[in-house]
């Protein structure tokens, strides 16, 4: 039986893809449960249609991330903290605490996409990556000074 997939089945295929598949496995697993469409020529069309309009929208997408990554790219914020002996943060600097500077400057930046490998926990200019698409990623500068 051929089933055209509407989302990404492991060691089947991935979205818009022509499949064969057993019979059973198709109808009882695959189209009850939304994963597949029978393979016929108007669902064949109508997956064609979505697949341009989703593509449109991705491009949208990633055009506006490209937009925010030149005004991201002009970003620096100070975080301060508390110091102790070899400068070295009582606490951290993590995620949350960057994407509560960037809140004010309604740069529309959340927490996940901060790609902070580890929290900061000396004083210091670091460069923190932002991932704004999966294909647009931009570094911000993020100085962390002594509280006075």
């Amino acid at each position: 039986m051929k089933v055209i997939l509407r989302e990404e089945v492991s060691n089947l295929g991935s979205v818009g893809d022509v499949v064969e598949v057993r019979p059973g496995y198709g109808r009882n697993f695959l189209i009850p449960n939304g994963k597949a469409v029978l393979a016929t020529s108007g669902n064949v069309r109508r997956i064609e249609h979505e697949k341009q309009v989703a593509l449109a929208a991705l491009a949208k997408r990633k055009a506006g991330a490209t937009e925010m990554a030149k005004r991201l790219g002009q970003v620096e914020i100070t975080i301060r903290r508390r110091v102790g002996e070899q400068e070295k943060l009582f606490g951290s600097v993590t995620a949350i605490d960057i994407a509560e500077q960037l809140e004010p400057m309604n740069l529309g930046v959340e927490r996940r996409q901060i790609q902070l490998e580890e929290p900061i926990r000396t004083i210091g200019t670091f460069e923190v990556p932002v991932r704004l698409h999966p294909e647009v990623t931009q570094t911000i500068k993020v100085h962390v000074v002594a509280e006075e």
